[in-house]
C-alpha cells in the first residue's frame, strides 16, 4: 500500500509578485513571447503613448532611433508626461507611470478619448523587461530627467536638469532590453520596425514618424508621413497591380465617438486583400467593423447592378467572394472603448460597430457608384465574370471531394498515405519528382509519414481564377489529400496531417517549385499558413565520408568548417547532391524525414502585408518589379545553380 504523505498548504505558500517583479516572472502575459517578436512589441508600447498624444491632437512628430548600443529611443512633441506628485502613490506622476501596472491615461476615460495600447500597461512592462531606461520630459520650460535600471527600479526620482524653451514639450524614452529575458536575442531589424512605421504613418495621416539606425558604418534614416492616409495606403498595396478604376474611394465618418473610415480600390486581380484596424491595431482576424463593410459591399453591388438591368432578375445574387475579387481595401475604425475577441485577441466585438460601419459604407458607395456610372460598370462587370467562374470552380471542386467511407476512396492514387488516422501525428511530404517520391516512399515511416509526388511545376495562382487553378492535376491532388477543401468550402478541422513539408531539390528549379506551392498556400490556404501547419524540408548539400564515417553538411561554409577538423592526409570522400533523387531511401530518411535528425524550416506569416507584396512582386503579371527584387536580394544568394 502506498504511504500517504501529507501536504502542508496554507496562505503562506500562496506567492503575492510586488510592481513589477510579476512582469519579469511571466513576460509572456504581457508582452506575448520573449522571442524576436516581444523585442520588437517594446518598441511599440513606447511608441504607442506616442501615437495615443497624436490622436488627442497633440503630437506631431514622433522619431524612433536604434542606437550604436541597440538600445531604442523614441521622442515625441506631445504635451510631455505630467511632472506633478500623483496623489495616489506619492511619487511623480512620470515614475508611477513607469513603475506601477495599470497607471496611465487610458484608465478612468479623462486622459485619452482613443487609444492605441491594448492594455494601457505599455511603460511599465518596458521598464520592468529593460536593463535600464531613462526618460526625459520637456514641460513648463523645465527639463525632467528620472533613470531606471534592471527591472524598473528609480535609482533617483524625477528631478529637473535643466531649461528649454517654453513652446518646447513632449517625451523622450531610451530603453535598453534585458539580455536575461530576451535570450533569443536583443538585437533590432531595421525592417521590422520600418514594416509598422510605415503603417502607422498610413493609419495616422498627417503625422511624422522618423526612423533613424545609428549602428555600424551605414546610418539609415526614412520619414514616413502621408497627408492622404489610408487612401495612400490601398495605393502602395496597389503599386504593382493593375487597377481597373482611376480613383481610390475614401469614405469616413462618425458616430457616437465611433470614426469609421474606409478606403479601397479594385484591379485586375483575382484575390481580394482586405485589411482592418481599430485604434491603429491590426485586427487581423476581421470582426464587427469588417462584416459592416462587407455586408454592405455585397448588397449596395447588387442593388446598382440590379437597377441599371446589368443583373437580370433571372439571374442568381453576387455573392460577397464576387464583389471582392480583385479588391484592395483599408478599415480603420477610432472606437473609445474596443472589445476584443478571437484566438489572438485581435478580432473587434463591438456589436455596435457593424451597423455604423454598414450604414457609413453603403452611404459612401452608393454616392460613389451614382457619380461614376464607367468605373461603377468596370467593377459590376468584374463581379459577374468572378461569379461565373464561382459557378465553374464549383463544378471543378466536385472533383477534389473525397468520398464517403462506403464508396472507393477518392485519394489521389500517386498518394502513399499513412496509415494513422490521427492527423496531430501525420505528416505529408509534397516531394518534387517521381524520383524522389519513390526513394521517399521506400524510406518512410509508414505510420506517420505520407509521400505526395507532384510531377513538374505546379500552376502559378497569382496569374489564375479558381476555375483554372482547379482544373491544374497536380493541385486537385494536394486538395484532395489535405481533405480540408478550398474556398468557401474550406474547413480546417478536417485537415488530415498537421505537418505539411516541401521537400524540394537545393537547386533553382527546386526553389521555384517552393515558390509556386508557397503562392498557391498563401492564396487559398492561409489559414494552414497561419496556424503553422506548412514546412520546408531542408536536404543537405553534401555527404563528406572518412574513416568509415559520414556526416552531411547543409552549406558550402558548414563543409569547409567541418573539413578543416578532419586529419591531414585523410582518405576524404565528398558526394555533392545535385538533387533529392540522387539519395537513396537509407539517405533520405536520415538526412531530411527522420524526425530525430531532420531540419525543417516552418514557414510563418508574421505580416500579411508585406508577404503579399513579395508575391505580387515575384509571382504577378509586372516584370519590373520582379526584376528590382531579384537586384535587390542577389547579393543575399550563398549557393546558385544554373
Amino acid at each position: 500500500m502506498e504511504e500517504k504523505v501529507e501536504q502542508h498548504y496554507d496562505a503562506s505558500d500562496i506567492q503575492v509578485l510586488e510592481g513589477l517583479e510579476a512582469v519579469r516572472k511571466r513576460p509572456g502575459m504581457y508582452i506575448g513571447t520573449t522571442s524576436i517578436k516581444g523585442l520588437h512589441h517594446l518598441v511599440w508600447e513606447i511608441v504607442d503613448n506616442a501615437i495615443d498624444e497624436s490622436l488627442a491632437g497633440y503630437c506631431d512628430d514622433i522619431e524612433i532611433i536604434i542606437n550604436p548600443d541597440n538600445s531604442v529611443t523614441v521622442k515625441d512633441d506631445g504635451r510631455g508626461i505630467p511632472t506633478g506628485v500623483h496623489k495616489k502613490t506619492g511619487l511623480s506622476t512620470v515614475e508611477t507611470v513607469y513603475t506601477v501596472l495599470h497607471a496611465g491615461g487610458k484608465f478612468g476615460g479623462g486622459g485619452y478619448k482613443v487609444s492605441g495600447g491594448l492594455h494601457g500597461v505599455g511603460a511599465s512592462v518596458v521598464n520592468a523587461l529593460s536593463s535600464w531606461v531613462e526618460v526625459t520630459v520637456y514641460q513648463n520650460s523645465k527639463i525632467h530627467f528620472i533613470r531606471f535600471e534592471k527591472g524598473g527600479h528609480t535609482v533617483e526620482p524625477l528631478k529637473v536638469i535643466g531649461d528649454c524653451s517654453p513652446d518646447r514639450t513632449g517625451t523622450t524614452v531610451t530603453f535598453k532590453p534585458d539580455p536575461e529575458i530576451f535570450t533569443e536575442s536583443t538585437v533590432f531589424e531595421y525592417d521590422t520596425l520600418r514594416t509598422r512605421v510605415r503603417e502607422l504613418a498610413f493609419l495616422n495621416k498627417g503625422l511624422r514618424i522618423i526612423l533613424c539606425d545609428d549602428r555600424g558604418e551605414e546610418k539609415k534614416k526614412e520619414e514616413f508621413v502621408y497627408e492622404g492616409g489610408i487612401s495612400e495606403y490601398v495605393k502602395y498595396l496597389n503599386k504593382n497591380k493593375t487597377p481597373i478604376h482611376e480613383d481610390i474611394v475614401h469614405l469616413e465618418g462618425e458616430t457616437d465617438n465611433i470614426a469609421v473610415e474606409v478606403a479601397f480600390q479594385y484591379n485586375d486581380g483575382y484575390v481580394s486583400n482586405i485589411y482592418s484596424f481599430t485604434n491603429n491595431i491590426n485586427t487581423y482576424e476581421g470582426g464587427t467593423h469588417v462584416d459592416g463593410v462587407k455586408r454592405a459591399l455585397t448588397r449596395v453591388i447588387n442593388n446598382y447592378a440590379r437597377n441599371n438591368n446589368i443583373l437580370k432578375e433571372k439571374d442568381d445574387s453576387l455573392s460577397g467572394e464576387d464583389v471582392q475579387e480583385g479588391l484592395t481595401m483599408i478599415i480603420s475604425c477610432k472606437h473609445p472603448d474596443p472589445q476584443f475577441e478571437g484566438q489572438t485577441k485581435t478580432k473587434l466585438g463591438n456589436a455596435e460597430v457593424r451597423k455604423i460601419a454598414d450604414n457609413l459604407f453603403s452611404d459612401g458607395l452608393e454616392r460613389f457608384l451614382l457619380e461614376n456610372p464607367e468605373d461603377a460598370k468596370i467593377i459590376v462587370e468584374k463581379a459577374m465574370t468572378a461569379a461565373r467562374a464561382r459557378v465553374a470552380a464549383k463544378k471543378a471542386r466536385e472533383l477534389t471531394r473525397r468520398k464517403n467511407v462506403l464508396e472507393v476512396s477518392s485519394l489521389p492514387g500517386k498518394l502513399a498515405d499513412c496509415s494513422s488516422k490521427d492527423a496531430s501525428i501525420s505528416e505529408i511530404f509534397i516531394v518534387e519528382g517521381d524520383s524522389a517520391g519513390g526513394s521517399a516512399k521506400l524510406g518512410r515511416n509508414r505510420e506517420t509519414q505520407a509521400i505526395l509526388p507532384l510531377r513538374g511545376k505546379i500552376l502559378n495562382v497569382e496569374k489564375a481564377r479558381l476555375d483554372r487553378i482547379l482544373g491544374n492535376a497536380e493541385i486537385r491532388s494536394m486538395i484532395t489529400a489535405f481533405g480540408t477543401g478550398i474556398g468557401e468550402e474550406f474547413d480546417i478541422s478536417k485537415l488530415r496531417y498537421h505537418k505539411i513539408i516541401i521537400m524540394t531539390d537545393a537547386d533553382v528549379d527546386g526553389a521555384h517549385i517552393r515558390i509556386l506551392l508557397l503562392t498557391f498556400f498563401y492564396r487559398y490556404f492561409r489559414p494552414l499558413v497561419e496556424q503553422g501547419y506548412i514546412y520546408a524540408a531542408n536536404p543537405p548539400l553534401y555527404r563528406i565520408e572518412c574513416n568509415k564515417k559520414h556526416k552531411y553538411v547543409y552549406s558550402d561554409e558548414e563543409k569547409e568548417a567541418y573539413m578543416a577538423t578532419l586529419p591531414e592526409n585523410a582518405k576524404v570522400g565528398i558526394q555533392r547532391y545535385k538533387g533529392l533523387g540522387e539519395m537513396d531511401a537509407e539517405q533520405l530518411w536520415e538526412t531530411t524525414m527522420d524526425i530525430e535528425h531532420r531540419l525543417l524550416s516552418k514557414i510563418t506569416l508574421d505580416d500579411a502585408m508585406a508577404a503579399d507584396q513579395v508575391l505580387t512582386d515575384l509571382m504577378g503579371e509586372e516584370v519590373e518589379p520582379r526584376r528590382e527584387f531579384i537586384e535587390k536580394n542577389a547579393k543575399f544568394v550563398k549557393n546558385l545553380d544554373i
